[in-house]
């Protein structure tokens, strides 16, 4: 079949000849790509990000020391405050009723006692009730004043009161200098009644 093919055609159909194909595969030179071809940082980018991040975490640490100062502040001022309402509830706990004034005489450091101003003044000394480590105390110093106030003098006998007011100065230090704050309190008392005829 296939020879009388071939003799239709007249022998112009030759059998194709076998080909080689070889394939190069050509390795790139080593050089450096070009610049429009990388993705990467430039000098000033990198500049720029090291300080924002530096910016960033100065600013969490300034803040967090200054919270915790005042934490601290805050720690020692309710101290402070304690040991003025101390010494104000000893001037409460004081007699005072018609046998005698013992609020006059409390246990202060150069308490004196003006009779005609009717004004007492004197201080103590104690340490703020907070953590220590050693010997690490903290002094505060409660300045006290006693004065007696009429509230009426067309009774007989006239209605007063004594006005205590407690001034507690503590240190506090912030950085390389001491500061000095002070807490005030005041309270009115009134005499007690101990006639036992009048109750």
């Amino acid at each position: 079949m296939a020879e009388k093919l071939l003799k239709k055609l007249g022998g112009r159909c030759q059998r194709p000849e076998p080909r080689i194909i070889a394939m190069s595969i050509n390795q790139s030179p080593s050089r450096w790509p070009h610049r429009g071809a990388t993705s990467a940082f430039t000098l000033v980018e990198v500049v720029l990000a090291v300080a924002i991040t530096a910016l960033l975490f100065g600013g969490i640490i300034v803040g967090n020391t200054f919270t915790c100062r005042r934490a601290e502040w805050t720690g020692y001022s309710l101290a402070a405050q304690s040991l003025g309402v101390q010494q104000l509830e000893q001037a409460r706990a004081a007699v005072w009723d018609q046998n005698g004034n013992d609020i006059t005489n409390l246990n202060l450091i150069n308490w004196s006692y003006n009779s005609g101003s009717q004004v007492g003044t004197g201080y103590s000394v104690d340490t703020l009730d907070i953590p220590v480590a050693g010997t690490n105390f903290v002094y505060a110093t409660n300045f006290v004043t006693i004065r007696m106030l009429p509230l009426n003098n067309a009774t007989n006998p006239p209605i007063y009161v004594q006005m205590v007011q407690i001034d507690t100065v503590w240190p506090f230090n912030a950085g390389r200098a001491t500061k000095f704050f002070t807490n005030s309190i005041a309270t009115y008392l009134a005499p007690d009644n101990r006639d036992v005829d009048s109750l």
